[in-house]
């Protein structure tokens, strides 16, 4: 069985929210992508931690690639599942 999750790893809130906001647009997807900071992140590094765009593909429709040039419009990429 393949992991059915996408997770796009952004600089930061903002680049998060904005395309956890134009996924659904871009890529037709039903269900709202989460949004996690990092949890590598230290307290102190709070403003500039990564954030993470977690998104679920049960029917495994998203393109990898796609997500990939997505994700690099927020200086962000892909992590492989």
């Amino acid at each position: 069985m393949s992991d059915v999750r996408h997770v796009l790893v952004l600089p930061d809130r903002d680049a998060a929210e904005e395309a956890a906001e134009l996924l659904g647009e871009r890529f037709g997807i039903d269900e709202e992508p989460r949004l996690v900071r990092d949890a590598l992140a230290g307290e102190d590094d709070a403003e500039d931690a990564q954030w993470l765009v977690v998104l679920r593909d049960e029917e495994q429709r998203l393109d990898a690639g796609q997500l990939d040039e997505f994700a690099a419009q927020w200086d962000g990429w892909r992590e492989e599942p």
